[in-house]
């Protein structure tokens, strides 16, 4: 029997071994947001345990005080009511959720990703004097970059940070959502493609720490990871000066390449950066000639374009399918993207791109509703022409009416 039990004491040591590998960074923060979310989870639990701990150990009571080999427990099969067991089967619970609804509400106001720091950490103040860190984050196919605004500089996969500075960051995604994470700084936040998110968060010690996405991604999601350095300010200021010192430069050709799809990419550094290369991830027009997110709805805000924009507007899509290897008609009777507003000749170009069996009879529809608007003569509006007219006439080949 010793024999037999020998292995399974050696399989449950060893169990034991790679379980030491693990790490409590949720419990064990390095920074003041992150350290106020512990605090929520920690009292949150034992509030919760205060009824656990008694249920638990009553059926263990219970299974034991009515086994059937004890002739001492009472049996009272038409038993059906005690008030003072109600009373407290109801009441302490019912407190335990009003506690925890105040918590809750509570810190989901004071942790708000989007408010900024009201102090540093619970012992130093917030000195209202110093400007917080800016970082501007773009999640990639897999990878993270870091733009640094207030010094022009930007990273990939590496996050330096002076400790004690609050910080300020904007996220955004290049094609699908994603999730950031520092967990011995703040909270998880999505970053979203065509939208931009904030998470305030600082760092009260120095170290390095693990940043991941913590959201499923895609095929190099598991790769997804960056070491977040933490130092003091006058490290920090070195660090940005050496990286000013490189050679690389963050462009808008550059970021396109850089946006491909990548799996396990070393830190990069980039000594500069397009200031306008952020609010062009965020509005979806990096490409050169592409209209920008904020144009198109400034445009639907003072009611559209009307023809033009049925004609010279393409559809909000930025899924990648051209670049990625396939492609997807978007515009036109042919596969035929237009990226803004276009010439003369290329509307001439897309409006006579018709196919051999397309008829030119107008469509008989029912009644338009909406503003009353007359019945249109061709697929393009009776207007058609006359836009045609307007539009030679602003790149000037064609006379004045």
């Amino acid at each position: 029997m010793q024999e037999l039990r020998l292995p399974k004491i050696l399989a449950a040591v060893v169990a034991v071994l790679f379980l030491s590998a693990c790490k409590a960074e949720v419990l064990a923060p390095t920074g003041d947001v992150a350290a106020q979310q512990r605090d929520l989870l920690v009292i949150s639990t034992l509030l919760m345990l205060i009824i656990i701990i008694p249920v638990m150990a009553l059926t263990c009571w219970f299974a034991w005080h009515y086994r059937a080999s004890n002739s001492e427990a009472i049996y009272r099969p038409n038993w059906s009511h005690s008030t003072k067991l109600e009373l407290i089967i109801w009441a302490i619970p019912l407190m335990i959720i009003i506690c925890l609804g105040a918590l809750t509400w509570v810190g989901t106001h004071l942790l708000d990703p989007y408010r900024p720091l009201a102090r540093v950490s619970a012992e130093q103040p917030l000195d209202p004097q110093q400007e917080p860190l800016e970082v501007q984050v773009v999640a990639l196919d897999w990878k993270w970059l870091f733009i640094y605004p207030q010094y022009g500089v930007a990273t990939v996969n590496e996050l330096p940070v002076p400790v004690d500075r609050p910080i300020r960051f904007s996220l955004t995604s290049s094609s699908v959502m994603n999730a950031f994470y520092i967990p011995h700084m703040a909270g998880m936040i999505y970053a979203m493609p065509g939208m931009q998110t904030t998470l305030h968060g600082v760092f009260n010690k120095e170290g390095t720490f693990q940043g991941l996405a913590s959201h499923y991604s895609g095929a190099g999601f598991s790769g997804m990871r960056f070491k977040a350095n933490a130092t003091d300010a006058a490290a920090f200021e070195a660090w940005v000066e050496e990286a000013r010192a490189g050679s690389d430069k963050l462009d808008r050709a550059k970021y396109l390449e850089l946006e491909r799809p990548t799996e396990n990419v070393t830190p990069i550094t980039f000594a500069s950066v397009d200031p306008q290369l952020f609010p062009r991830v965020v509005n979806m027009c990096v490409e050169d000639g592409k209209i920008c997110m904020a144009e198109m709805m400034a445009l639907d805000a003072q009611g559209g374009t009307g023809l033009a924009g049925t004609v010279n507007m393409s559809a909000l899509i930025y899924d990648k399918h051209e670049r990625r290897g396939t492609r997807e008609p978007v515009f036109g009777w042919e596969p035929f993207k237009v990226l803004g507003f276009c010439s003369a000749e290329e509307l001439e170009q897309m409006l006579a791109a018709k196919p051999a069996s397309y008829n030119d009879q107008p469509v008989v529809s029912g009644p338009l509703m909406g503003h009353n608007m007359p019945q249109p003569v061709s697929p393009f509006g009776g207007e058609a022409e006359r836009f045609l007219t307007l539009v030679r006439q602003a790149s000037g080949n064609a006379p004045q009416l």
